[in-house]
């Protein structure tokens, strides 16, 4: 059990196939918690937008997607804002970056938390039509939600 009122918050559009990886994460794990400092939410957005979501908690777990050049379908990625890369909605091109949004919370004493944890998944379609993952990533599913829950289980210790 976590002292600390934590959020754990799946980011992604559940109509854009694999996009959707991090809300279903998060549904399926919100099915498995029972911790009362542990908050679950599903968000479509990022940048300026994610601050009204953080706000108040005292640690953030985000969970995303993410599209690298050397990685493969299901890989799953830990990072702190110290190390971040750019997931598929933490920052947008339609705002500012996600650590712009973060330096400009703490600027203006929003009450943002500084205990922040980002976890990617290795996606393969983001701009097709379906509530359907793809079959590499449906296959790897039940790996990708206890890697998942792993890192979550490490975090809020």
């Amino acid at each position: 059990m976590t002292n600390k009122k934590t959020l754990i918050l799946g980011i992604g559009n559940n109509i854009l196939t694999d996009d959707g990886i991090g809300s279903r994460l998060v549904s399926d794990i919100t099915n498995l918690g029972c911790d009362p400092n542990i908050h679950y939410d599903t968000a479509c957005c990022g940048g300026l937008e994610i601050v009204e979501y953080i706000k108040d908690y005292e640690r953030v777990i985000f969970i995303d997607a993410i599209r690298t050049q050397e990685g493969r379908p299901g890989d799953v990625y830990y990072f702190i804002p110290s190390d971040f890369q750019e997931t598929s909605h933490l920052s947008s091109l339609h705002d500012v970056s996600f650590l712009t949004a973060l330096k400009l919370g703490h600027t203006l004493n929003l009450g943002l938390p500084d205990d922040l944890h980002i976890i990617a998944v290795e996606i393969i379609e983001d701009m097709e039509f379906s509530e359907e993952l793809t079959l590499q990533l449906k296959e790897r599913y039940p790996e990708i939600l206890e890697k998942v829950l792993e890192i979550v289980r490490l975090i809020i210790v």
